[in-house]
């Protein structure tokens, strides 16, 4: 296993691939951790050297009691580069992931080369939401919104069918450390990038689709593409979209897990 000491914690990674290919970061959603991204890695490999980690509070990163804030999941993110050498990167996120990206596309533009916002938002809909699932998870642990959750992984049909990568999720949340799941709900809670998105300089693509229970198009989706400055939007039916001439990061959103 492979860590890094990002003061003040120590955060889990992989880091795969050919080091002459293009380097793209991939970061989950809440309650996952850096083995979401499994099914897509032969085909990202394929294109590029991927690093893949555990955020803050969850899979074998540590996860210290108390809340989180974006701004330190954003400097755990930077400390990561900057023990690994890598000065700039592409960078993938979904939901939580994806907020993190637009925190270092504002306040660390220089690390980030392109960026991928899937199913993801600038804010919450509802914060006082986040804060009462935040509070659960502490009070009765992850299986007590573990339905709740999984139904925003996954469309009905699926969650209803069960193949391994649903089993899979379903596994990974209920194992995520209650303070550090709680942590994140805080960072989600307390977020609201809506009046940074115009200082987003970063070659950007949205991926986001009606279909989403958490983030959907409207409120999120459209705000990010509408208020971004150089962006590109995936079609709302998930079709593919064509990349950014000469971008360093391509994206297929059919391929991009929902969130």
């Amino acid at each position: 296993m492979a860590f890094a000491g990002t003061d003040p914690i120590r955060t889990y990674y992989r880091l795969e691939g050919n080091a002459e290919k293009p380097l793209l970061v991939l970061s989950h959603s809440l309650g996952l951790d850096h083995g979401m991204w499994d099914p897509q890695m032969p085909g990202l490999l394929s294109r590029f050297r991927v690093l893949r980690y555990d955020t803050r509070g969850h899979g074998a990163t540590d996860a210290p009691a108390g809340d989180y804030t974006m701004e330190a999941l954003g400097r755990d993110a930077l400390a990561l580069l900057d023990g690994l050498g890598l000065a700039s990167v592409a960078w993938c996120g979904v939901s939580l992931g994806g907020m993190i990206g637009q925190w270092l596309a504002v306040h660390a533009p220089e690390r980030v080369s392109a960026l991928v916002l899937a199913n993801t938002s600038p804010r919450v809909a509802d914060p006082s939401a986040m804060e009462a699932r935040r509070k659960t998870v502490l009070d009765h642990g992850l299986s007590a919104v573990a339905d709740t959750a999984m139904a925003r992984f996954f469309a009905p049909p699926l969650l209803a069918a069960n193949p391994p990568r649903v089993a899979s999720a379903r596994d990974t949340l209920i194992a995520t450390n209650p303070a550090g799941y709680a942590g994140c709900c805080a960072a989600l809670r307390d977020f609201d990038g809506t009046a940074a998105l115009e200082r987003i300089r970063t070659r950007t693509l949205i991926v986001s689709g009606d279909a989403d229970a958490s983030m959907p198009w409207d409120g999120h989706g459209d705000v990010l593409a509408r208020d971004s400055r150089r962006r590109r939007r995936s079609p709302r039916d998930g079709s593919p979209v064509e990349p950014w001439p000469a971008a360093d990061v391509h994206a297929n959103p059919d391929r991009v897990p929902r969130a």
